[in-house]
């Protein structure tokens, strides 16, 4: 791959850039995956795009700079890449790097969502479930944590939890609630084992054990 990579391959080069910033069959060198990822980038490797972008704002061997994170998650957000539509929307929504924009933040997300990226479909549905930018729609809300929720993102699953506990978007059901809340309290969401916590203590004793 180093040979590949070095002959000018932008796949290749970004491969190894991942190598060396996860420490995959090298030493770990933050620096180094810095020197590949942007030899792919400036090859339009979208993926490299985007990791040059994620460590401009994580601050991973070079220096922590969201002007510069968002010009590279603008290049492979446009190019379709996933990822990059969905960090890029975080940095708008956020004011880092780019003017605070909630429409632009929603665009992205809906981009990256119909894509089939987790943590953006449950952003998405964070937005239709509080009607910021969209018009307030539960049902939708809870289509795109479900979505999430399905593919393990635990606070998506959290969220469609409260949403079949309380009745919104679905019909109320607490079997299906505490199902969900289970499934992200295994991962460690503090807010579902919260949520599985007051249901337990809320449930009666049957007579017969007392």
């Amino acid at each position: 791959m180093r040979a590949a990579a070095e002959e000018g391959d932008a796949q290749a080069q970004c491969y190894l850039g991942v190598c060396f910033q996860n420490g995959q069959g090298v030493k770990q060198d933050f620096a180094e995956a810095i020197k590949w990822f942007r030899r792919s980038a400036d090859q339009n490797d979208p993926v490299a795009q985007c990791y040059l972008g994620v460590s401009y704002i994580t601050g991973a061997g070079v220096p922590q700079e969201y002007t510069e994170a968002a010009r590279w998650l603008r290049e492979a957000a446009e190019q379709g890449d996933p990822a990059a539509q969905f960090n890029l929307g975080m940095l708008y929504e956020t004011g880092q790097g780019v003017p605070l924009n909630y429409p632009e933040a929603l665009k992205w997300y809906q981009e990256a969502a119909e894509r089939g990226y987790p943590s953006a479909q449950f952003n998405l549905g964070v937005f239709y479930e509080s009607g910021q930018v969209v018009e307030q729609d539960f049902t939708e809300a809870v289509q795109w944590y479900r979505a999430a929720a399905e593919q393990e993102c635990a606070p998506a699953q959290c969220n469609l939890g409260l949403c079949y506990q309380t009745g919104r978007g679905v019909e109320q059901n607490t079997q299906e609630a505490v199902k969900w809340f289970i499934r992200a309290a295994r991962q460690g969401d503090k807010t579902a084992q919260h949520n599985l916590g007051v249901h337990y203590a809320s449930l009666e004793v049957p007579e017969e054990e007392l």
